[in-house]
């Protein structure tokens, strides 16, 4: 094949050329050898938005890296791709544009995929999943039904946030500052019947099982343990007064039990209608109930909260003392937690300190510092610390500690209450009154009761012929055709369930169907799952930490249990990616966003003139700095987007966007052309056998110890995503190649021994370059004669002898007199050279216990501490 060595490097040519064969040729398709280890790597499928910005970008890009990099070094490699695809945003897109969900969704898909390609990603299509399709969600309806013969899916009353406008109910996650986070409408609590799965059976479980996952990153198991929240306390009952019901509490905290002097509830407590009922409050505490509910969860919990409440009008009576204390409703307790019902020890717990305060209602010390005391009219906090007993009756002078037990053992004695573990973790709300989503498959029946659909019968279709209203609600409650049908117990007529599942039940066992996504008997075939599951390595972003990662858990512990699977866990690694974000300029008054190509140098407001606040924000629509991967690829090839967001910093953390900087990795690829295009004829494809007797001049040698150096620490660095890093290693060999060829490659006949390390040192860089930037690898290696893709060889392999650095010695001075001798790297930085001089036991005699003026580096050759 004729190659024009003086062409320019033309990545869209290139990337179209190399993305059409490896399709021709079913590249990436999943294949299984024996002998070769597997290796599984999965990214967060997304949700089909329609379009790719360089947030994806990351992404996917570090996944096709890694699944690349691990073929290469002999892995049968698992690395598919799907769609999320039902869900409110779609039911939104078709009321607003008066299209059928299916059909924006399909449009999305099919442009999201044509990006996907045009990068280069190694995504076997062959396994593609798309959750909206009957195929996939026939099996979401079947493993339904496994959990509710289980036990672990019911039905019951619940207050829940309610969007107005959307007409569905709202997860806490979903609800921002008391808002819809998808339309800004103020959500509302209402009562309705809810289809939950039963999480809170697997909450010690999960717990538990964080201490297997050794590779994932701490943070994500602390939040999971965090949300999981498991206390050990006491929960006990105080009486009514006036009322048939008690009000039963659980505390952490028994041992500050005499201190109650009020009983405080969440607003959404249920029975709170009943404790008001008689008191002629009741208008009062709902209205206050109502305003309490327009703030978030979040906000509520905040430290910050302004604490406010109201008195019920009813009283508890105090199961040890027997005394009456007042009931309040205040805004900063949570049904999410215990029973809703908290008993209030403002003395000891600083928001009951601070409501107290406010209210003006009683302060009791129960618990002392060791060795002083507390008087309720001068203290200025709640003690939290431990101490001893005092006011506690039969318990005073006891340590705080000892009391716990023994207050919790006199309960328990005396039939007044019971120790017990409760965990924040609550039942999984998993129902949705919206069209685009999976029907939950329950049949309703006057005679039988709830009937769940027979497995022949599944998949429970999604009618096409449905009503979108501007004004919301649930297509599906109004279809007739869908609504009205038979029972398969009795035969008599019946109704379907009309609320959809949450689109999180697709997400939570998904990375199970990839491994036999044609599979029509079961949801997943046994064999392919023993052969590929658990996933190897799971990427996606932290916001999924506490609900995508703990639901996808949940599931395949139940599957476990079940038979289905054969692990507890799914992803044996997880990593989490930073997000990109971009420079912005804000206006102070017009509060608006500004992007930097709408200013002026002076960066004034183009509409009020005021001095604009530059910003680095997430990328969002909404402040309109969104940079498309189409903008990137069509103006500097896929290959730079790819290498850019590799080398835009570490990859667990936030990275600002830089046009320049992606300019730079544009010029790098170049650098790379350069190199190597022009001087295909100077490759030598024998250079491994001929290098092993060649005597090598000081700088050949240079160039072959930084190829195998370079070989070394890129695996190193790919093995533990410093992608960044692995980036400058090969932009330092090529700034130590390019010289060498131009210098010594010239001419049409050269040196053998130039041409042979020159051949050793570009064969590795395409290889080690070819997951970071595929299509140019590929071109080049076509371009040395090679046949084939660079996907299809195999990783280098560093020899040890050549990955040894070059060593000095070092002269190591105290105030100019000798103490030691140092072996180093030659190209050791200045400021390890000092710490290491620093650390030698020799020369800490003279430097301990004295004050270093000033230490005097002579590249190379000595080291003088002044002290």
């Amino acid at each position: 094949m004729n190659f024009n060595p003086s062409a320019r490097y033309q990545p869209q040519e290139i990337e179209a050329k190399w993305q059409r064969r490896w399709a021709e040729r079913g590249l990436f398709a999943t294949r299984w050898e024996e002998g070769r280890r597997k290796y599984y790597y999965l990214d967060m499928f997304p949700y089909p938005s329609g379009n790719l910005h360089v947030g994806h970008v990351r992404n996917y890009t570090i996944g096709d890296l890694i699944a690349r990099y691990h073929y290469m070094r002999g892995a049968n490699v698992l690395h598919p791709m799907g769609w999320d695809a039902f869900g409110l945003p779609a039911e939104n897109a078709a009321i607003k544009h008066k299209v059928h969900p299916r059909e924006w969704t399909q449009k999305c898909i099919a442009r999201m995929r044509q990006q996907l390609g045009q990068l280069g990603f190694s995504f076997d299509w062959g396994r593609e999943i798309n959750t909206c399709e009957p195929e996939y969600y026939r099996w979401t309806q079947w493993l339904f039904l496994q959990f509710y013969r289980r036990g672990l899916a019911y039905r019951r009353l619940s207050p829940v946030n309610w969007c107005p406008s959307c007409q569905t109910v709202l997860a806490n996650e979903q609800v921002h500052g008391g808002a819809c986070e998808r339309c800004g409408t103020p959500v509302v609590k209402r009562q309705f019947e809810q289809w939950f799965f039963k999480t809170t059976a697997y909450a010690q479980q999960l717990l538990d099982d964080l201490e297997l996952l050794e590779h994932w990153p701490e943070r994500v198991k602390v939040m999971q343990r965090n949300w999981i929240g498991r206390s050990e306390g006491v929960e006990f009952k105080f009486a009514l007064k006036g009322k048939n019901f008690d009000l039963p509490v659980f505390t952490t905290r028994i041992d500050t039990v005499y201190g109650v002097t009020y009983v405080v509830l969440a607003p959404e407590y249920p029975d709170l209608p009943l404790i008001v009922e008689g008191t002629g409050r009741e208008a009062e505490v709902e209205a206050f109930v109502q305003r309490c509910l327009a703030q978030s969860e979040a906000e509520r919990a905040a430290a910050t909260l302004e604490k406010e409440g109201i008195f019920t009008g009813t009283y508890a009576v105090h199961p040890l003392t027997q005394e009456e204390v007042p009931i309040w409703v205040a805004n900063y307790v949570l049904m999410e937690y215990g029973t809703g019902a908290i008993m209030a020890v403002p003395a000891h717990d600083q928001r009951d300190f601070e409501f107290a305060q406010k209210y003006n209602l009683p302060i009791r010390v129960v618990i002392n510092p060791p060795g002083g005391k507390l008087e309720a009219e001068t203290m200025i906090a709640a003690y939290e610390e431990d101490g001893f007993q005092v006011n506690s009756g039969p318990f005073d002078a006891m340590p705080n500690r000892e009391a716990m037990e023994a207050i919790a053992d006199y309960m328990e004695e005396r039939g007044i209450g019971q120790r017990q573990v409760n965990y924040r973790l609550r039942d999984w709300c998993l129902s949705r009154q919206r069209y685009w989503g999976c029907p939950i498959p329950i049949i309703y029946c006057d005679e039988c009761g709830i009937v769940p659909v027979p497995e022949e019968d599944l998949p429970v279709l999604l009618p096409e012929e449905v009503e979108f209203r501007a004004e919301g609600g649930n297509p599906l409650a109004q279809c007739e055709s869908f609504v009205h049908t038979t029972c398969p117990q009795c035969g008599q007529a019946a109704r379907r369930e009309t609320d959809t599942m949450d689109t999180f039940v697709d997400s939570s066992w998904y990375f199970l169907r990839y491994a036999s996504p044609h599979a029509q008997e079961a949801p997943f075939a046994k064999k392919e799952i023993e052969r590929w599951l658990p996933v190897d390595q799971y990427v996606g972003g932290i916001e999924h930490a506490t609900m995508h990662l703990i639901y996808a858990r949940f599931f395949t512990k139940v599957l476990y249990d079940l038979g289905l699977v054969p692990f507890r866990e799914p992803f044996t690694r997880l990593f989490t990616q930073g997000m990109i974000c971009k420079e912005t300029f804000l206006c102070p008054r017009c509060y608006e966003y500004f992007q930097r190509e709408e200013i002026d140098e002076e960066r004034r407001c183009p509409q009020c003139g005021a001095e604009l606040e530059r910003r680095v924000e997430k990328m969002s629509k909404s402040i309109g700095n969104i940079v498309t991967a189409d903008e990137v690829r069509e103006k500097y090839g896929a290959d730079t987007a790819r290498v850019y967001i590799l080398f835009v910093g570490p990859p667990d953390q936030d990275a600002e966007w830089s046009d320049q900087g992606v300019e730079g990795v544009y010029r790098f690829l170049n650098r790379v052309w350069r190199l190597v295009a022009p001087r295909t004829q100077h490759y030598l494809s024998e250079w491994r056998e001929q290098l092993r007797e060649a005597e090598l001049t000081p700088e050949q040698q240079l160039i072959r110890r930084r190829t195998h150096q370079t070989i070394h620490r890129v695996t190193r660095d790919l093995e533990r995503f410093s992608f960044n890093t692995a980036v400058s290693r090969l932009m330092e060999l090529v700034n130590a190649v390019l010289p060498f060829a131009q210098e010594n490659l010239s001419q049409p006949i050269v040196c053998a021994h130039d041409a042979l390390v020159f051949s050793e040192a570009v064969e590795n860089l395409l290889l080690l370059l070819s997951p970071f930037a595929p299509h140019i690898a590929d071109e080049l290696w076509e371009r040395l004669g090679k046949r084939g893709s660079t996907y299809l060889a195999s990783w280098p392999e560093a020899d040890p002898e050549w990955v040894r650095e070059e060593e000095i010695t070092i002269v190591v001075q105290v105030n100019g007199k000798l103490r030691d001798r140092l072996l180093v790297p030659a190209d050791i930085s200045e400021e390890e050279l000092k710490a290491r001089a620093l650390a030698s036991p020799k020369v800490r005699r003279y430097v301990d216990g004295k004050e270093v003026r000033r230490i005097v580096v002579v590249p190379r050759r000595l080291v003088n501490i002044v002290v």
